[in-house]
């Protein structure tokens, strides 16, 4: 990964909080144990309006369960039941069934909100299914060994089968590990750290092009995206990981850096990041010294909101 400057400009915004969202954040823990079963490095979150959180492990394929009021998660998919031995990315749609992306397993599964498995979809042979967003009427999933984007229709009625949307030659620069993606409903904006770029990806012409990023910059693991202010989990070097934050344009073509978060823990390896009223949650999977040692945590993002 390349060396970054220092960013010098901060968004006050950015490190105040509101009223509304210090209140939001009252009584919570700092920290989570999601589990203490060695070798399950986390990677995914997810957490509801209501402070229902769910976390995953790439290595086992494990779904965890959880409220941000209480500091430990509980079990809610076992390792490897549905044939799902590895999950990244997961998010819940609109009628409340929860989605999870099965990482090696080229597979998607979708469950409703007690478990119980509704559908998987499965995309090629060899791919890595590693993050998704949902735009209308269909998720969008980035595959991390294909460099491409599936598609697949997502209505109350069901998911549908998985088809390439975006493929690796309609790309540029090339890509060579797709990994977080958002949308806004218009445009996707997708994380590549091989490229060290977010590419914007307009929903109805399928056009790509490159963000711009005038002051630095910008790609990462896991992206949030709150009106115009993108999150992404972001190497910053010598292991080192950061929240960064980038306040995006009207029409979401270009993004000025304005802060960075505190870097996490030594060895943590923060993947993907999650809001809760006035703060942020990171995953700490332990990737980089896998596999890490237990307890595996989720913990607050430090010094930025």
């Amino acid at each position: 990964m390349k060396r970054l400057a220092v960013l010098t400009v901060l968004v006050l915004a950015a490190a105040v909080p509101s009223t509304t969202a210090q209140a939001g954040a009252v009584h919570r823990p700092t920290q989570y144990v999601v589990s203490t079963t060695p070798g399950e490095n986390l990677e995914g979150i997810a957490v509801t309006p209501g402070g229902t959180m769910y976390v995953t492990s790439v290595a086992t394929g494990a779904v965890y369960r959880g409220n941000t009021h209480s500091s430990r998660l509980s079990l809610f998919l076992p390792a490897g039941s549905d044939g799902r031995t590895a999950a990244t990315g997961i998010h819940l749609d609109r009628w409340g069934r929860v989605l999870v992306a099965g990482a090696s397993t080229s597979k998607l599964f979708l469950y409703d909100a007690r478990g119980r498995l509704l559908a998987v979809r499965k995309a090629s042979d060899g791919s890595f299914l590693n993050d998704f967003t949902i735009a209308g009427d269909a998720v969008y999933v980035t595959d991390s060994a294909h460099n491409q984007i599936w598609r697949a229709p997502l209505t109350r009625d069901g998911l549908g089968e998985l088809e390439p949307w975006i493929t690796r030659d309609r790309i540029q620069p090339t890509p060579y590990f797709l990994n977080g993606i958002v949308t806004d409903g218009r445009v996707l904006l997708v994380g590549e750290q091989g490229q060290d770029v977010t590419y914007r990806i307009d929903l109805r012409t399928r056009q790509v092009t490159v963000l711009d990023v005038p002051n630095g910059i910008l790609s990462g693991d896991g992206y949030l995206l709150e009106g115009r202010r993108l999150y992404a989990v972001y190497n910053a070097g010598g292991g080192k990981y950061v929240t960064r934050l980038a306040i995006l344009n009207d029409d979401l073509t270009a993004a000025t850096l304005v802060a960075d978060s505190s870097p996490g823990a030594a060895g943590a390896t923060p993947t993907t990041i999650a809001r809760d009223h006035g703060r942020l949650l990171w995953v700490n999977s332990q990737l980089d010294i896998a596999p890490g040692t237990p307890p595996y945590t989720v913990t607050v993002v430090p010094g930025l909101r």
